[in-house]
């Protein structure tokens, strides 16, 4: 049961995010000016500001550390800095290339990503509008090649079940295409465990599925969640 305490679960059971890992970085030319993008998978705002302070010292003599990021499942978090660079022109346009970013045909849900564009000034203006268009486009064309994957929301279901009927019940539900999570022993039973699509749909149907396979004898009982990566076919 959940604690008075726990979060409420986000509205949304999947989205995309980048893959975990080593930062993904891209540098373009624009006029002589270097835009040099950095992402980073970031579940919090103490990660994503860890982006920002580590290339500030990194590229310490640059001119411009401008940065936006969105975090959570429902995206609720977003942040933008233009680090100097006037007002409007640099992080709302990265933050934008974040939030309109299409990960399959009409579908905008990218999150948990810090983005920074370190620039070195090259001697000649871009004017406001070119500001606008160079940092949305540093965003966008790092994303372009940048890893991302689905973040899936899992529901864990216990089904109890005689030891002697275990084994065979476990390789039923893997046929049918079932995730198996960790399975536990208690002293008159052992504890099946599946992940399921956190959805009533999802629940329905293995329960029925479930209720045809054991004769009616096992029934599913939902526990926590968790969530999952799974890569993008791109």
């Amino acid at each position: 049961m959940a604690d008075a305490s726990d979060p409420p679960e986000s509205r949304t059971a999947a989205y995309t995010s980048l893959a975990a890992g080593p930062d993904f970085r891209q540098e373009i030319d624009i006029k002589r000016s270097r835009f040099i993008t950095v992402l980073r998978r970031a579940d919090n705002e103490d990660g994503a500001r860890a982006l920002v302070a580590g290339l500030r010292r990194e590229f310490h003599d640059a001119r411009h550390h401008c940065s936006a990021f969105v975090l959570g499942p429902d995206r609720d978090v977003q942040r933008s800095s233009d680090d100097g660079e006037p007002s409007g022109t640099a992080g709302i346009p990265m933050l934008e290339a974040l939030l309109r970013r299409e990960t399959a045909p009409g579908v905008t849900d990218l999150s948990d990503v810090s983005a920074v564009v370190v620039r070195y000034f090259g001697g000649i203006l871009l004017g406001a509008g070119g500001l606008v268009r160079a940092y949305s486009e540093s965003v966008s064309a790092a994303l372009e090649l940048a890893p991302l994957v689905q973040r899936r929301r899992l529901r864990i279901c216990a089904v109890r079940v005689p030891h002697g009927a275990a084994g065979r019940l476990e390789n039923d539900l893997r046929g049918a295409g079932y995730v198996m999570a960790e399975t536990g022993y208690e002293a008159r039973s052992t504890v099946l465990r599946l992940a399921l699509p956190d959805s009533p749909d999802s629940l329905a149907e293995a329960a029925e599925r479930l209720a045809a396979m054991t004769a009616g004898s096992a029934n599913l009982q939902p526990e926590g969640t968790e969530w999952i990566d799974v890569p993008l076919n791109r």
